[in-house]
C-alpha cells in the first residue's frame, strides 16, 4: 500500500475500553512514523480536550494532525495550523434543545478543553468521567449567545432509539442542522456542511498528499463518511453496520489491537 498519512478515530477504534492506547498499536504508530508516514487523529472530540489528553493516552509526540469537532476544527502541529469551521448559530441549538426537554437526557457542548452543560445530572458525570474531560454547569441563555461548534445529546444506550425517533420531527427552516448517532450515550448535531471527509480533505490539501494515499482507522456512524471517501477505509470489528459496509477492511476490535494488527500486515 502507498500510504502517506494515517487518521485514526478516537473512542472505540484507537483507545481500549480502558482509556488507553495499546502498547502494540503505540509501537505500530512509531514505525510507521520511522517510515515517513503522518499520523494523526480524526474525531468527535474537540481539539483542545484531545491536546491535553495525548499524554495520558500515551501518544504525546506521535501525532502531527488533528481533526476535532466531527471536522469543525483543524490543529496541524507540523504547518501550526488551528482553525474552526461552522459553528452552530446558539438559537438553533435552544430550538434542539428544547425539542428534547420532555426526555430524560441532558445536553453539553465540547468548548475550549471542557464539556457545558445547562444541567448537573448523570448522563453529564458520566460522559465526563468516560471521555476524561471536565464539564461545567452554566446559563445556556447566556453561554449562546455566541455561535458553539456542535451540541450532544447525552442519554442512557436504552434512550437512543426514542432520541433517534423524536429526532425526526425537528424541523427549522432557518437555520440548517445535520444529527447522527456518535456513541450508545450520544446523538449529535452540527452544521451539515461539517464531516470527517471535510477536514481530511483540507489536511490532506495542506500537506499536498492525495486522499488516495490516506489510511483511516474508525467504528461508528460518524466514520461512514472518511472511511468511504479515504483511498484505504478500515473498520474495527466491533464498528456499526452502516460504516462497515463500506470498509475495505475489517480488522481486530479496539481491544484487541485491531490498529497495530493492519498497520503491521499492510503498511509497515
Amino acid at each position: 500500500m502507498n500510504i502517506k498519512v494515517i487518521m485514526c478515530d478516537v473512542d472505540g477504534t484507537l483507545l481500549t475500553s480502558q482509556g488507553i492506547v495499546s502498547p502494540r498499536t503505540r509501537n505500530a504508530i512509531k514505525k510507521a512514523k520511522e517510515k515517513g508516514i503522518l499520523f494523526g487523529l480524526s474525531t468527535g472530540r474537540d481539539v483542545n480536550s484531545v491536546k491535553t489528553l495525548l499524554k495520558e493516552w500515551g501518544i504525546d509526540g506521535l501525532v502531527d494532525s488533528i481533526v476535532g469537532t466531527g471536522g469543525g476544527e483543524i490543529y496541524d502541529y507540523i504547518l501550526g495550523v488551528d482553525k474552526q469551521s461552522y459553528p452552530l448559530n446558539g438559537e438553533l441549538i435552544k430550538e434542539i434543545m428544547m425539542h428534547f426537554e420532555d426526555m430524560d437526557v441532558n445536553f453539553a457542548i465540547p468548548w475550549q478543553g471542557m464539556l457545558y452543560a445547562p444541567k448537573d445530572d448523570k448522563h453529564i458525570q458520566q460522559l465526563s468521567i468516560d471521555d476524561k474531560v471536565p464539564y461545567r454547569v452554566v446559563d445556556f441563555d447566556e453561554f449562546l449567545n455566541e455561535p458553539k461548534p456542535k451540541v450532544m445529546i447525552v442519554c442512557a444506550p436504552e434512550t437512543m432509539d426514542a432520541v433517534v425517533e423524536r429526532s425526526r420531527l425537528f424541523k427549522n427552516d432557518k437555520y440548517k442542522s445535520a444529527s447522527l448517532i456518535t456513541a450508545s450515550t450520544l446523538y449529535e448535531y452540527m452544521d451539515p456542511r461539517i464531516s470527517k471527509t471535510r477536514g481530511l480533505i483540507e489536511v490532506m490539501e495542506m500537506h499536498h498528499i492525495d486522499m488516495k494515499e490516506l489510511c483511516t482507522f474508525g467504528d461508528a456512524d460518524n466514520d461512514y463518511d472518511m472511511t468511504l471517501n479515504a483511498g484505504v477505509g478500515v473498520v474495527m470489528e466491533n464498528g456499526s453496520p452502516q460504516t462497515k459496509s463500506v470498509a475495505n477492511y475489517i480488522t481486530a476490535d479496539n481491544d484487541h489491537d485491531g490498529i497495530a494488527k493492519f498497520i503491521e500486515k499492510y503498511i509497515l
